[in-house]
């Protein structure tokens, strides 16, 4: 077996890879009122920014209820009306449960999708839930030039604000980010964290240049993609014991003097959105909400505080 000419990271300035982390010695993590595992819901608002033929992209996106592609030069209308019943129905269906329980998430917004609907953007601001970027387009941002991401991570940032009235502190794209992603972020200047990493359950602090930058990692695991995504969610039943078996362990776990732990829940709007599955989010709320130890905090709260508690240099 042949294998290419190696290539030096180094020499491609490529982000560096961890893989010790945390190790067997995680921190003593007390979340803001004092809770051991910190939940952050974020609700993925991409409906309106995906990949259409209506917008000119040459191709359909596939992110719908089903598996099945249309050909790209052939509009698909029905993965369309999949993503308008986020937009339409589900969205408005999970803000209402967040409401009703009174708890704090994250919106991971799509800049464009939230252009397309003012009234979710206005719900937003009114609720007083923060926002981490999710793109101006829910599209492969890690094939672009680095010129044009910047460009559009700072026309994301210009949009939110104005649909929203927040300036986003955090950023996440569509799974894969560039090798330059996290650098145009410091080069920014107003961004505290992102969110592009899956591979621990506490923030960290990430070298970029002579300097750190903090990261909140994501989890696609705690996630309602694994309706579509094997292993796959049978019922709604199997999304909510998931869930409350996570808590559970880390709950656990730091009871054992483990640490504590962050718990992101991956929701999007037409997916769980769905009236069935919907009873998954409100159930995991239900539980999370009787348990001690847990509390229910924003994407942006939970930076800060890691900024504030774990500077780098110090313990963690």
């Amino acid at each position: 077996m042949s294998y290419p000419e190696l290539l030096d990271p180094a020499a491609l300035d490529l982000p560096p890879r961890d893989f010790v982390g945390y190790g067997r010695h995680v921190p003593e993590v007390t979340w803001p009122g004092g809770a051991r595992v910190a939940i952050n819901i974020v609700l993925n608002y991409e409906e309106g920014a995906e990949y259409s033929l209506a917008d000119g992209d040459g191709v359909n996106d596939a992110w719908g209820e089903y598996t099945y592609e249309v050909p790209p030069t052939v509009r698909d209308l029905g993965t369309e009306s999949h993503f308008e019943f986020g937009s339409r129905v589900g969205a408005w269906r999970l803000a209402r449960i967040f409401d009703r329980y009174g708890i704090d998430v994250t919106i991971g917004a799509a800049a464009l999708a939230l252009e397309r609907n003012r009234d979710f953007a206005d719900w937003i601001g009114e609720s007083g839930n923060d926002v981490i970027g999710h793109g101006y387009r829910w599209t492969e941002d890690s094939r672009i030039p680095r010129e044009q991401e910047r460009e559009l991570i700072e026309r994301a940032v210009e949009s939110i604000e104005r649909t929203t009235g927040q300036r986003i502190r955090g950023w996440y794209v569509r799974s894969f980010p560039s090798v330059h992603t996290r650098s145009l972020l410091v080069e920014n200047g107003g961004f505290l964290y992102d969110s592009d990493a899956m591979n621990d359950e506490l923030p960290y602090w990430a070298p970029v240049g002579d300097g750190r930058f903090l990261v909140v990692p994501y989890s696609k695991v705690t996630n309602d993609v694994k309706y579509f995504v094997p292993p796959y969610y049978a019922r709604p039943a199997d999304f909510f014991e998931n869930l409350k078996l996570a808590l559970d362990t880390m709950l656990r776990e730091s009871a054992e003097g483990h640490g504590g732990r962050m718990m992101t829940v991956g929701l999007h709007a037409r997916w769980s959105g769905q009236a069935a599955r919907s009873t998954a989010v409100a159930d995991f709320i239900e539980y999370a909400l009787q348990v001690d130890g847990a509390a229910f905090l924003r994407r942006v709260d939970i930076a800060e505080h890691w900024a504030s508690a774990f500077a780098p240099g110090n313990a963690a």
